[in-house]
């Protein structure tokens, strides 16, 4: 009778020795690098069971004992919180991390960026090409509406949504500029310092020579005279499309109420979508009586005060481009 007893407690230990090493053993599976070795994205679908979930990180790789995380799941209580989304695993993650990864929603987040001075309709095409965002986009946004930025969004985003967010940051940026403008501006309200801004984004694309170009149409437009802004007269003619060829003395003469040669004051609307550092140089501008710019042929501008020092540096331009 004691020996049987003494067989079974001894059966009982090694059973005990067994799960120990069984346990340690899967533990160390659990926290060991897994088999990736180049890095891979994979989505994990809404409503995706544990299971499901399990094989398609076994599928790609990402793991090589489905059950095991099963398990791991069940023990950690996370069955509900395997959130869906596009995710990438990089090389050797362990099952402890990729469980990690999949309880956090730390999904793939993508980026798209919208240069400074891009109109509405181009702002437009850049979203269909996205790769990773949804719907259609319900009705084109007004120009000048959205705020140029690099924005951040996961797969499954919609078009729309993103415009959202571009014309919300817009109003946000505006607004503060607006409240920071300095006094006396002939601007009557912020709509008009978006189409000044779209027009200075336009004319250079040199950051410090913004503050320079804005001061050139405010001081015009105090004096009343006609802004005579090239980029208006493209915008009058291909409506935010690129211009399909250089502007001709003709062109200068197109009838709109976009073409600032013809009409008194700032166009019908904004030209482009500004970003911040454009509203800042409209609303801030530098101090100066320049009245005049032309292209120096360097990529810059030269300002000058005077119509005489104007043709003076029209003329070393043509001069520089015949050459």
């Amino acid at each position: 009778m004691r020996r049987g007893v003494r067989s079974v407690a001894v059966l009982g230990s090694i059973a005990l020795v067994v799960a120990a090493l069984a346990a340690a053993f899967l533990y160390q599976r659990y926290e060991a690098a897994g088999p990736l070795t180049e890095p891979v994205t994979l989505v994990v679908p809404k409503g995706a069971s544990v299971a499901q979930i399990a094989g398609l990180l076994a599928g790609a790789r990402v793991l090589t004992l489905p059950w095991l995380f099963r398990v791991a799941v069940r023990l950690e209580s996370a069955d509900g919180s395997l959130r869906a989304g596009e995710y990438r695993f990089e090389p050797g993650e362990s099952m402890r991390d990729v469980l990690a990864r999949l309880r956090e929603g730390d999904v793939v987040m993508h980026r798209i960026t919208v240069p400074e001075g891009m109109s509405s309709v181009q702002v437009v095409a850049l979203l269909r090409e996205a790769e990773g965002l949804g719907g259609d986009i319900v009705a084109p946004p007004v120009e000048g509406s959205l705020l140029p930025e690099t924005y951040t969004y996961v797969l499954g985003d919609t078009r729309n949504d993103l415009l959202r967010r571009m014309a919300t940051a817009m109003t946000a940026v505006l607004d503060e500029a607006w409240a920071a403008r300095e006094p006396g501006l002939p601007l009557a309200s912020p709509r008009d310092a978006v189409i000044l801004a779209s027009i200075v984004e336009r004319e250079t694309a040199l950051p410090r020579e913004r503050p320079r170009v804005a001061a050139v149409f405010l001081n015009r437009l105090r004096l009343g005279m006609k802004l005579q802004a090239d980029p208006t007269v493209a915008y009058a003619l291909y409506g935010g499309e690129p211009a399909e060829r250089p502007l001709n003395l003709a062109d200068l003469q197109y009838p709109s109420a976009y073409n600032t040669y013809v009409i008194d004051g700032l166009p019908a609307g904004p030209i482009a979508n500004p970003g911040r550092a454009s509203l800042d140089a409209v609303l801030r501008p530098m101090r100066s009586e320049d009245l005049y710019f032309v292209a120096d042929g360097t990529g810059g501008h030269a300002f000058a005060r005077t119509l005489d020092e104007h043709q003076r540096n029209v003329a070393r331009w043509r001069k520089r481009n015949d050459n």
